[in-house]
């Protein structure tokens, strides 16, 4: 059998994959042998318009629905911001910068970012905020400012973005099973862990069959 491998597309700014992080810290922990490639979906990359109330309020009922499905923590005093545009692009781009820098997965860091905007209220939008955020997570700060706004950063933040398109991912978070052949969709949106573990078992248990 070929070396398998877990695919995961997330957002930073997206709220329901900060609903799955426990789930992904599952993952890894059972699946210790399967390395995970962490993509940027690009939830709404580019976005220039500021939030609308009635944007606030579907985003809060999101809010509530991930809280309540996963447990984890929300500080809603991010909708008292105003004119708040919500451009998922920096904060993907301080993501794929953090994995170049260090050359690890990335996982660990979207935990970060993720907490930051939803348990603490950070705005994942400024760039001097990431820069905090990184420096806080032990990276140079001046180097970490240069590689997030370099080109090839936005060109790999980029990429990944298409890469979830062209394997028709529409919706985050989204897992997928590589094994050196073909990709297998495991889960698109938030599932719970233990419908998720079933689906893991049986694409592991499957590839070791045909491969």
């Amino acid at each position: 059998m070929g070396q398998l491998r877990f695919i995961y597309f997330a957002d930073p700014m997206c709220s329901w994959c900060w609903g799955f992080s426990p789930n992904m810290h599952r993952v890894q922990e059972r699946h210790p042998d399967i390395p995970v490639r962490l993509g940027m979906g690009g939830l709404y990359p580019g976005v220039t318009k500021p939030m609308t109330e009635k944007t606030k309020q579907e985003v809060a009922k999101h809010w509530t629905h991930v809280h309540e499905a996963s447990g984890q923590p929300f500080d809603h005093g991010f909708f008292e911001r105003e004119g708040f545009v919500y451009d998922t692009l920096p904060s993907s781009q301080a993501l794929v910068a953090m994995k170049r820098m260090t050359g690890e997965n990335g996982m660990d860091f979207l935990d970060v970012l993720h907490a930051a905007f939803y348990r603490d209220n950070r705005d994942l939008t400024d760039r001097e905020v990431l820069a905090d955020i990184a420096e806080e997570a032990g990276l140079d700060r001046a180097e970490f400012i240069e590689m997030m706004t370099s080109d090839t950063v936005r060109q790999l933040t980029e990429r990944d973005i298409h890469f979830a398109r062209s394997l028709g991912v529409q919706g985050f978070p989204c897992l997928l099973g590589y094994d050196e052949e073909r990709y297998r969709l495991i889960s698109m949106g938030y599932q719970t862990w233990e419908w998720l573990e079933k689906v893991i078992d049986r694409w592991i248990e499957k590839s070791r069959v045909v491969n």
